[in-house]
């Protein structure tokens, strides 16, 4: 009788789909709970968006709506059921859908199909209909083609859409996003959630998207913030966007759209609030038309286009690469790379998912190696009248990496590499005993004293307390403390070329920031060359010198981020996009109005108060 009251339920269009009431939640050894009297409802349809800062509570929050944890305190139902009774739990999982930051934690078979299929074949789906689901699924997520290939072989943000294929699967009426789409490139974000946005609108999917990026907050219908375990604000996303002060007391960002709105607006052009780049770039139209102005055009701004050249350069030329050589399992990830990064360069490289970025550099300190450096390396004879097979060819600085005689312990010091999830470079009993084994490794004549001394000083440089993290667990810390921690590790041997994939991915926006001035700060004092992978195009625009473009394993372009992010319509096509200014510069060439800037919210600001105070008018 309980279940047929409760399909009855889901017909209400008021039926409470989820409900937290006072919820308090320890994790073990910990004095301070991770969720403090937490209180807050989800109506079934509703799409509810999650924001605040790394250690705010909010994975907590996912984790106990799916009873994977407990809580210690209050009531938590789900769906109308009541997750305190054990019995209950099957039933919930039945209801609800969870899709992790890291898609290793959710990966289960080793065929793809299979791993979607997992979720549907558990709940006793016929097979006919989970060979539909499987259909949809990756259908919906952009990876039919990958079907029968193995999860273990694709790319961090292929594994990520296979992650959320297996839940689509299962047809939750509640589905839960933890961070799920902050290792996806633009396209992959943008079809997620446009799938999330269809499920809820047309199915009813009642959606919770917990998020660090402001734009896929400013979608849902209510946002929640949390700060400390609690919830500090609630609301629509455009009530919570306004309070801007509020937002960066809790260690958040105001969405760049707003941020360059508070600008032209404390200048004098009074803008309307705007959630999308054409409605500011119409109310920007709409400011000039009131004052009279014509022919706005901001001042050209001067740039340096040119090639840096120093001792540190690096050059690769005719690069190829293919997984799995001589397998059923055969990939070619680099077809023919040609570049040169310059010494003293902040480099940027972007790409889609699978482009074969994180191929290109692993190959930068020898984590994979040029076919000629291999031990067993012969080169093979050329019969008479045919031509001698070009290879590739690597240098970084004075290293010759297609030399089998290169120094690549040596090598390995001078070029440091934080991978895309910190975790995975994190081994040892303490995070001092992490920090200080590539320092020991690396300088064996180091003395006790100054492993020490170099190592609390790596720790102080990307903003911990060495007294407090010390003697820690590095599996004990947060995200972000493990991300900082394993550039600690990089950067105790103070390398010459610091290469990081994705550095920022999966962080707050005030961690974003401060990884970021760690990594000019770092640039500025004694690291020469910072190569940073990312699929954020805002921060290409705001920190690199220069970025390449990957595209199928070659480069498309390497240019300025001014000179790329010209060419959106070409980018697009590439599963890439372009910073939130660019789209609005775009958006105001359609009216005549031609706004030339670096790409960045400020530098834009300030390229429109400048084409205002500079245009032709009669007021």
């Amino acid at each position: 009788m309980q279940q047929v009251s409760q399909a009855e339920n889901t017909l209400q269009e008021d039926f409470t789909a989820l409900k937290f009431d006072n919820v308090k939640f320890w994790y073990p050894e910990s004095e301070t709970p991770a969720v403090n009297g937490v209180s807050f409802e989800v109506k079934k349809g509703e799409f509810v968006s999650v924001i605040g800062h790394n250690g705010s509570g909010k994975s907590t929050v996912a984790r106990l709506i799916c009873g994977l944890l407990q809580a210690d305190e209050g009531k938590i139902e789900v769906w109308g059921l009541d997750l305190a009774d054990n019995k209950n739990l099957f039933e919930v999982r039945r209801h609800t859908g969870i899709v992790f930051q890291n898609p290793d934690n959710q990966m289960v078979a080793s065929i793809v199909e299979d791993d979607v299929a997992f979720g549907p074949e558990n709940l006793g789906v016929e097979r006919e209909e989970i060979g539909r689901r499987i259909d949809w699924a990756l259908s919906a997520v952009g990876m039919s083609e990958y079907r029968h290939s193995t999860p273990t072989r694709l790319s961090g943000g292929q594994k990520q859409r296979i992650a959320v294929a297996g839940v689509l699967a299962i047809r939750p009426d509640i589905l839960i996003l933890d961070e799920s789409t902050a290792m996806l490139d633009p396209r992959g974000r943008r079809e997620v959630i446009e799938v999330v946005s269809r499920l809820n609108k047309e199915e009813g999917m009642t959606i919770l998207l917990i998020t660090h990026f402001m734009e896929e907050a400013l979608l849902a219908d209510r946002t929640i913030v949390m700060n400390r375990g609690e919830i500090v604000m609630h609301g629509t996303p455009e009530e919570i966007f306004e309070n801007g002060d509020a937002l960066l007391t809790y260690n958040l960002a105001l969405p760049d759209i707003t941020v360059i709105e508070n600008k032209l607006n404390a200048a004098g052009i009074a803008v309307q609030p705007s959630l999308r780049p054409e409605e500011l770039a119409k109310s920007i139209v709409a400011c000039a038309e009131q004052k009279g102005l014509k022919n706005l055009v901001s001042p050209s701004i001067s740039r340096d286009e040119r090639e840096k050249r120093g001792p540190w350069d690096i050059d690769i030329k005719n690069l190829t690469f293919i997984y799995s050589k001589k397998s059923p399992f055969a990939t070619q990830a680099l077809k023919g790379i040609d570049l040169h990064i310059g010494d003293g360069e902040f480099f940027g490289i972007i790409g889609h998912t699978g482009s074969g970025k994180s191929t290109l550099i692993q190959h930068l300190n020898a984590l994979i190696k040029l076919p000629q450096a291999e031990k067993k390396y012969k080169p093979k004879k050329v019969k008479k009248g045919q031509t001698p097979p070009v290879l590739p060819e690597l240098r970084v600085g004075e290293y010759d990496l297609a030399d089998k005689k290169c120094n690549f312990i040596s090598l390995r010091a001078d070029v440091g590499m934080v991978f895309q999830y910190p975790e995975y470079q994190l081994f040892a009993e303490t995070v001092f005993d992490d920090i200080a084994f590539g320092l020991k490794n690396f300088f064996k004549d180091l003395k006790e004293e100054e492993v020490k001394e170099r190592v609390r000083a790596a720790i102080c440089a990307v903003g911990l307390d060495p007294d407090e993290v010390c003697d820690k667990s590095p599996f004990d810390l947060s995200g972000g403390q493990k991300r900082r921690v394993a550039i600690a590790g990089v950067i105790v041997t103070r390398p010459k070329i610091l290469v990081l994939d994705e550095p920022a991915a999966g962080l707050d926006p005030v961690g974003k920031k401060e990884i970021m001035e760690l990594l000019h700060k770092l640039h500025s004092e004694w690291c020469r060359t910072v190569i940073i992978v990312s699929h954020d195009m805002d921060e290409i625009a705001c920190n690199c010198t220069r970025a390449c473009v990957v595209s199928d394993g070659r480069i498309f372009d390497c240019a300025t981020p001014h000179m790329l992010f010209s060419r959106a319509e070409e980018l697009l096509p590439l599963g890439l996009d372009v910073p939130l200014t660019a789209k609005i510069c775009t958006a105001l060439k359609e009216y005549g109005i031609d706004i030339d800037c670096d790409f960045t919210p400020e530098g834009f600001a300030s390229a429109v108060i400048r084409a205002f105070e500079g245009g032709e008018g009669n007021a």
